[in-house]
């Protein structure tokens, strides 16, 4: 499986982000808020976790979907949905993100925000592979990762390629990490993204030794 199970100890012991950050909520602005009719328009995201970017998905009119292996990442964010966003279309869903529920070309849009980081490398190709096979032709891929150079790479015991268990930075204690190096996206991503653009975020930290570093991956489906 894709997925750690010490991920249902943190969704289930303690409280987790409730809001998007603001590349994605530009993301998806920049290519859906001018949609004719919102409700048409299918987002997926992998790893969602308790919901904090579907919970903006949702509020703003898509349909909106969800894989997370937590079962309880899976319930709050039902819940919250259900509370705050009456009538909301789509589903959550437990599985692995490992291989998607979904059939082929299904989405207009699937995001990732640092859930293919906790993977392997190699796991990590076949999930971004599968990404881009729900995604309809012309949909919009986005992934946001921990960068090598980040606090915390290098760290801990060393599980593969750029994989570590990190002891410090902002996923130390919680579980393994991946971090790429910019040239590891030649073999990460699938050859059917087109228009990748890459840009490298400075989270915190950027005048000291340990800053958070993140990539951010645009990306469209060749037709």
């Amino acid at each position: 499986m894709a997925w750690d199970s010490n991920w249902e100890e943190v969704f289930s012991s303690r409280p987790w982000g409730k809001y998007p950050g603001e590349d994605l909520i530009r993301f998806v602005a920049r290519r859906f808020f001018s949609a004719p009719d919102r409700s048409q328009i299918k987002i997926l995201e992998v790893g969602s976790g308790t919901g904090a970017n579907l919970w903006f998905i949702a509020r703003e009119g898509f349909q909106t979907f969800g894989v997370e292996g937590s079962p309880s990442g899976v319930r709050i964010s039902k819940e919250r949905l259900n509370d705050e966003v009456p009538n909301w279309q789509g589903n959550i869903i437990e599985a692995d993100i490992l291989t998607l529920p979904f059939s082929d070309n299904e989405f207009d849009a699937v995001i990732d925000v640092e859930a293919v980081s906790c993977n392997s490398f190699d796991h990590s190709k076949k999930i971004y592979s599968e990404m881009a096979r729900v995604l309809k032709p012309n949909g919009h891929f986005y992934s946001r990762c921990f960068s090598t150079g980040c606090d915390g790479d290098k760290s801990g015991e060393s599980l593969g390629r750029h994989f570590y268990l990190p002891t410090t930075g902002p996923m130390a204690g919680i579980g393994p990490v991946r971090y790429t190096a910019q040239e590891d996206f030649d073999e990460l991503l699938p050859e059917c993204l087109a228009d990748i653009e890459i840009d490298q975020m400075v989270l915190r930290g950027n005048l000291t030794e340990t800053p958070i570093l993140e990539w951010l991956v645009n990306a469209q489906k060749r037709t």
